[in-house]
């Protein structure tokens, strides 16, 4: 046996190719990435890119336009009003929004019925754009009867404030009664131990008053002025006689009688429900005046989608729709706050509105900056509500970007404006994406 000699070395293994943890080689990594890439170019990258191409041709898109499609941003009244209303959804839609979610999140938190609450809530969301979009156009409708919106408002403005059951009464052929200053007014005065006949037309047979009854010529009383206010009309030609009280006819219920002696009310009176009604002797040699509030128009309830309240209305349906996903996410962001923290703030004397404000909100403030962020991308892209719920008439007034997308690139044919647009919509979108993406990530270091 020989042994190694003092200058001699020990040979060097050769050197490993690092292999991936799972042992997975290269090759077959891009072979299983290819169609997820291949799709993400095709569906992502060359429809941006060809955007941005062509929002610097023109109309025709073979002519270079430079800049003056994006010009048209900053110019064009309807794309102006689109990014105006575009700021208000915004500013409002994700605020309102995540604070309802945070309502529901806390206030739910300790009922036994929470979690049924949670689901209705959050119902709206397995319900698509489209549908949702349809069920706030009838909710918004302008005839009571078929908008629950108005129909709620108008019951309430009812409550308070009566409509008249009269609007489209007027007298008719050889009536006492002409047209006045405030209303109707009899054409001579009227004396006490008269007893005054008031005929009216013009009110159809459903829309009398409910507790009208039939007509009664008002007995004459020797100190007071007496009358009665009535539908003349009775079904069937020659039938009925003109200016006197028949047996088929109602009574003007709740209709109000005013004697006026040089333009001052000096008594006033309201029809029973057989229309007569009685005035005390100041009446006498006065003019009898039925004011123009027996005849004014029902309150019809609140315009929501007219000019001034489409946006607002929008963004309540927008609302409805996603303040259940903002509740589930701070629900998820509530349930992981540390109990203790809470507890020790009550027993240190602070209130629950205290411990709402100073402890609960400072600890979710990371969920809802996510889910301000989220829905802020999110309304960025609406469209579809804008779409269907706004009428034609108000349409452009709660225009937003991507429905002016949609018009210029569709309804007037100028595509390279379109394309700005889109181009715009999506410089906006990345800072706030970007932002998201950094507090999660912060998030998941934590």
């Amino acid at each position: 046996m020989t042994s190694a000699t003092a200058g001699d070395t020990a040979p060097v293994p050769p050197a490993r190719t690092r292999k991936s943890v799972t042992g997975t080689r290269k090759a077959v990594v891009a072979l299983f990435l290819l169609p997820a890439l291949v799709l993400l170019g095709a569906l992502v990258v060359y429809p941006i890119g060809y955007s941005v191409v062509r929002s610097f041709y023109d109309q025709q898109g073979d002519g270079f336009a430079g800049f003056d499609n994006y010009k048209a941003l900053f110019t064009d009244d309807g794309i102006r009003t689109a990014l105006k209303n575009n700021v208000i959804w915004v500013v409002f839609a994700p605020t309102v929004a995540t604070a309802l979610g945070l309502v529901f999140a806390v206030l739910t938190e300790r009922v036994r019925w929470g979690t049924a609450f949670k689901l209705v809530v959050f119902m709206p969301m397995a319900i698509s754009m489209l549908a949702a979009g349809i069920i706030f156009r009838l909710v918004y409708d302008q005839d009571p009867s078929k908008g629950v919106a108005n129909a709620v408002w108008v019951g309430v403005h009812d409550t308070f404030a009566p409509s008249s059951a009269f609007p489209n009464a007027h007298p008719g052929g050889r009536s006492p009664l002409e047209a006045g200053k405030g209303g109707f007014v009899t054409r001579d005065a009227v004396h006490t131990g008269q007893s005054v006949a008031l005929p009216l037309v013009g009110v159809a047979p459903d829309r009398m008053p409910h507790g009208a009854k039939k007509a009664v010529r008002a007995a004459a009383d020797p100190g007071r002025v007496t009358g009665t206010a009535w539908q003349d009309f009775t079904r069937g030609k020659g039938v009925g006689r003109l200016g006197q009280v028949d047996p088929s006819e109602l009574g003007y219920s709740g209709m109000r009688i005013e004697a006026v002696k040089d333009g001052k009310v000096v008594d006033s009176a309201t029809a029973g429900a057989d229309g007569t009604f009685s005035l005390s002797g100041k009446a006498d040699g006065a003019l009898l005046r039925l004011p123009a509030g027996n005849f004014k128009e029902p309150y019809n309830g609140v315009n929501w989608l007219g000019p001034s309240l489409v946006t607002p209305a929008i963004i309540g349906s927008y609302v409805w729709m996603w303040a259940g996903f903002a509740m589930v996410l701070i629900a998820a962001g509530l349930a992981g706050v540390p109990r203790e923290l809470l507890e020790a703030a009550r027993v240190d004397g602070a209130n629950e509105w205290q411990v709402f404000r100073r402890v609960t909100v400072p600890l979710l403030a990371p969920v809802l900056a996510v889910v301000a962020v989220t829905l802020m991308i999110n309304v960025l892209k609406v469209f579809d509500l804008v779409f269907i719920i706004a009428p034609g008439s108000s349409q452009d007034d709660a225009n937003v970007l991507a429905l002016e997308l949609y018009r210029k690139g569709f309804s007037e044919g100028r595509p390279g404006v379109a394309s700005a647009i889109a181009v715009f919509l999506l410089l906006l979108v990345i800072p706030v994406m970007l932002f998201n993406v950094r507090r999660l990530r912060r998030e998941v270091r934590r």
